[in-house]
């Protein structure tokens, strides 16, 4: 059974963003939103299903705009697309995106 969560880091003030909105778009084009909480984590993803998430290929939107304009003042990103793809039976599949106004990197976490 696959699980997906997501962290997000402020690398300028090495901290955890809390209240970036989440879209997730699965592969058959469902989407599904949620929002950062106070550790910058999510991973409560409302989706009706018992066997967690199929094989293919998902977006995950982080829509930062917003949170780098309030705590940064600029924002060269309105929101960051991250395509990533599961597999059968991978596990649980972690998506940490690290920002700043200008910068932004995403690895596979654990």
């Amino acid at each position: 059974m696959n699980t997906l969560s997501s962290h997000v880091l402020d690398t300028t003030l090495g901290k955890p963003a809390q209240g970036i909105v989440l879209t997730l778009t699965t592969p058959n084009g469902k989407s599904f939103e949620g929002i950062t909480d106070s550790d910058g984590r999510f991973n409560q993803w409302a989706m009706n299903s018992k066997e967690g998430f199929v094989a293919g290929i998902y977006t995950l939107r982080f829509h930062c705009k917003d949170y780098l304009e309030t705590h940064h003042g600029k924002s060269f990103y309105p929101y960051i697309d991250i395509t990533f793809e599961l597999e059968n039976n991978g596990g649980h599949y972690h998506v940490p995106l690290l920002i700043s106004p200008f910068g932004y990197s995403s690895y596979r976490g654990s």
